[in-house]
């Protein structure tokens, strides 16, 4: 595990230990200042004794793990991120870009045994925290890769079931995403009933032409869905022709998914269907002008 520097927390919400990719000799007052002004140029861990966060700044944490259910999904959104299984129960292969603390993939890893992991992360001081956040070894399943997530996707082999996204730096959602070649991209190298999951996080006008590109991408075959509780919207994007989710048997499936994983589908369930019928209400509002 790679030692780092342990610093006691100088800000005024976050108690704790602040760990530190710096070496032994690193000055503390210095380390400090950086911190408490933002001027830290790299992602660092908040250990309260409890829980590990991730932050590229106080104002923005990345992961949750919480150190006595470590492999569980302690944000709401990455739950959420999940509802995939509702449509693809049984992928083969997913990819994840943006590693962050490692939670999606963890989840997957020891959830889903059948199941070929590869995560993309652009920022090589996020993969050497992998360890303190207990990211398993690369091995026959797992692939942690240091790229940039839309070049990856662009020259990846086809036949993706899942693609996850769930990239920000400090300012927001990774630009080189933010765009219509992305989605096509991902629109090509997904399987035929592919699923692409997207965390929105920010201010929703911020993403909302991010939508439009996947709804015009994807056909329209678009659900999104608000999390309150943590502010962020996830949106699935379907590559399967002619897309009809059937709500009753979903509703009843939901149920041995939430059995199975211990996550709460059947409500995740209903945000879909409730997300669908409106866009599908407000769809034909439009055409009726």
């Amino acid at each position: 595990m790679t030692k780092l520097y342990e610093l006691p927390s100088p800000f005024e919400n976050e108690t704790g230990t602040v760990l530190m990719l710096e070496p032994s000799w690193a000055r503390a007052g210095e380390l400090r200042a950086q911190l408490l002004d933002e001027s830290y140029p790299k992602p660092f861990v908040v250990d309260d004794g409890k829980s590990r966060f991730l932050y590229f700044n106080v104002r923005l944490m990345q992961s949750e793990m919480s150190l006595k259910t470590p492999n569980e999904l302690a944000i709401r959104y990455t739950q959420k991120m999940m509802g995939f299984l509702l449509f693809h129960p049984r992928p083969r292969r997913i990819v994840l870009i943006g590693l962050g603390g490692g939670s999606l993939i963890k989840f997957c890893y020891h959830r889903m045994p059948g199941t070929q992991l590869t995560a993309i992360e652009l920022d090589p001081n996020v993969i050497a925290l992998r360890d303190t956040f207990l990211v398993p070894e690369d091995g026959p399943r797992l692939e942690v890769l240091q790229a940039d997530g839309a070049e990856y996707i662009e020259k990846a082999e086809k036949g993706i079931d899942v693609l996850l996204v769930d990239a920000f730096d400090k300012t927001g959602f990774a630009p080189s995403l933010a765009n219509r070649e992305f989605f096509e991209n991902a629109f090509a190298k997904l399987a035929g009933n592919g699923v692409l999951v997207i965390n929105l996080a920010g201010e929703k006008e911020t993403y909302a032409g991010l939508i439009g590109e996947a709804m015009h991408v994807f056909d329209d075959q678009v659900i999104v869905i608000s999390v309150p509780d943590d502010g962020n919207h996830v949106l699935y994007a379907f590559k399967e022709r002619y897309f009809e989710p059937r709500w009753r048997w979903l509703h009843n499936y939901a149920k041995e998914l939430r059995a199975k994983f211990g996550l709460d589908f059947p409500a995740f369930v209903q945000k879909m269907e409730r997300s669908t019928k409106l866009g599908l209400a407000r769809r034909e509002a439009l055409r009726g002008r």
